[in-house]
Order: C-alpha cells, then sequence, then structure tokens
C-alpha cells in the first residue's frame, strides 16, 4: 500500500521526537512494519538535507536526531525553506518583496517587531 507523500517523512520524525538520537535500523523497528532499510536510510537522509534532522557518526552508521524541538519543527522548517529560496540564485529582493507583500498587517508589524529584536540582540548583518 502506498503512503501519500510526505506520511514516511511524518512518521520517521514522530518516531525522533522521543528525543534520543537513532540509528536507521532503530527508527525502522520503532515504525513497527516491513519498510526496507534503504527506505528508511533515504528518508533520513533526505530529512538532513532538508536540515530537519541532524547526523552524527556513530562507528560506521550514523545517529539521527531532530534538529529542533518536535513543537519548534515547523518554524524551522518553514525558515529552512525561505533560506532555499533565498540562496537558490534568485533574486533575493523578488524573494523578500514577494514574501513581504503576501504578509497580513498584523504579520508585517510582527516581522518588524523581529527584526528590530534581532538588530538589538547583535543578529543584523
Amino acid at each position: 500500500m502506498r503512503r501519500d507523500p510526505g506520511d514516511l517523512e511524518d512518521a520517521v520524525i514522530a518516531v525522533l521526537a522521543g528525543g534520543e538520537a537513532m540509528t536507521v535500523a532503530e527508527v525502522r523497528a520503532e515504525l513497527g512494519s516491513r519498510l526496507a532499510y534503504t527506505t528508511v536510510m533515504t528518508v533520513l537522509t533526505r530529512l538532513a538535507g532538508k536540515g530537519t534532522v541532524t547526523r552524527d557518526r556513530d562507528g560506521r552508521s550514523h545517529r539521527y536526531t531532530l534538529a529542533a524541538a518536535p513543537g519548534d519543527l515547523p518554524a524551522l522548517q518553514a525558515a529552512l525553506r525561505m533560506r532555499r529560496e533565498l540562496d537558490g540564485g534568485h533574486a533575493r529582493a523578488d524573494v523578500l518583496s514577494s514574501f513581504v507583500a503576501s504578509l497580513s498587517s498584523e504579520d508585517e508589524e510582527l516581522l518588524r517587531e523581529v527584526l528590530s529584536r534581532h538588530e538589538i540582540d547583535g543578529g543584523g548583518r
């Protein structure tokens, strides 16, 4: 039976939400399915490429952990997508302009506050 796109990623993220660093074999075992090892490895590799999970070498294999707390993942994933768009060779000003043009007035005000705090904290470039 085929899964909807993203379902397997969501299932892997749910397994890693326990907080322990896990190998591919451990994640596969927790999924409790008949998935191929290479399928789980591919999902974890893609999640690492997206920045959703981190990967650390452990002997001949890797251990995977979430890059953020489960509740913070949607914000992290959105930020990473925006970063990819900005770094993707498009005109950066056009990407940012399009994003800002689509914001509600409340979100514009929130963005101003975030930018202001970021500069106060020394995060401005």
